[in-house]
């Protein structure tokens, strides 16, 4: 396989019309320039060049090689120019997964900046329910980056973003729910809970924290979307514990704190960190950080 450099030695020889020439265009000795052009004049088993008493001029099979040997370089031009607008985020495309709770009080207002930032980076963007589900898709090469809680194994790298509170929601009116301040883990105890259907991650992790706390409720539907389990709430159907990325701006019911209280990792997984655009989407991450909504947030603190 000819090697570039070979190539851009005959090109230039050829354009220059003369080895001494093309040998100072391209800063080297005349005779490594005639190496690289003899060299590749073997493998391709034919004289690219006639020399002449005054320069040098293309036999026909350098004629015909010459086009395809400046296509060559241009491509290899046009991958270099790819790359560094890659790394100056003005080209490229970035694949991301997200847990489906996290797309309003994370993902959304990042990508809104990321967009305003580099309008030409292209994004693509995938939803799951389950943190092993997405870790699995960065090892299958299927996206770059993910933002979730932690999964259950991962051998990639980690960056943390946040710690979100995870929190319980009901109708209001609510008897358990009308009642201030946060809420015993132990009151679940044979209540109706809106639980989650696996595969999703939230169904295991809520399963443990209520076998930690000796309780039983009473599963009274099971859902797969994180964002439908306070709407479910909200309709009367019994208590939701969700992450707080999971409640709505416009939630309908009351939003309390668990007793004692519960947080998980918000976490960015990527198969490493060379990857400058994952890098810098990855900072942005961090940067941007969990947004709860205010209306959410005043039933937590209330003032």
């Amino acid at each position: 396989m000819p090697t570039l450099r070979a190539l851009e030695c005959f090109v230039a020889t050829v354009e220059a019309g003369s080895i001494t020439q093309a040998a100072a265009r391209l800063h080297l000795s005349q005779p490594a320039l005639s190496h690289q052009i003899a060299v590749l004049e073997s493998e391709l088993g034919s004289p690219l060049l006639e020399r002449l008493p005054r320069g040098i001029r293309p036999t026909a099979a350098g004629r015909e090689a010459l086009t395809h040997a400046r296509g060559a370089l241009e491509a290899a031009d046009r991958v270099v120019q790819a790359g560094r607008a890659v790394a100056a985020l003005d080209e490229g495309q970035l694949r991301i997964g997200c847990a489906g709770s996290m797309t309003a009080g994370l993902v959304a207002p990042l990508l809104r900046t990321w967009r305003k930032r580099h309008p030409r980076v292209r994004l693509v963007l995938q939803e799951r329910n389950s943190a092993d589900a997405l870790a699995a898709m960065i090892t299958a090469d299927e996206i770059d980056v993910a933002i979730s809680p932690r999964p259950t194994r991962w051998d990639g790298a980690v960056d943390l973003i946040s710690s979100e509170e995870v929190v319980v929601v009901f109708a209001t009116g609510d008897p358990l729910g009308d009642q201030p301040g946060p809420v015993p883990i132990s009151a679940l105890h044979n209540y109706p809970v809106i639980q989650y259907a696996g595969p999703h991650g939230l169904a295991g992790w809520l399963d443990g924290l209520f076998v930690e706390h000796h309780v039983s409720p009473e599963v009274v539907i099971r859902t797969r979307q994180t964002t439908s389990a306070p709407a479910l709430a909200a309709a009367g159907l019994g208590a939701a514990v969700v992450p707080v990325s999971g409640v709505p701006a416009g939630f309908a019911g009351t939003v309390h704190r668990l007793d004692p209280p519960q947080s998980r990792d918000v976490v960015a997984l990527t198969a490493g960190r060379s990857d400058v655009l994952v890098a810098r989407f990855v900072a942005s991450a961090q940067a941007t950080g969990l947004r709860i909504p205010a209306a959410v947030a005043r039933q937590l603190d209330p003032v």
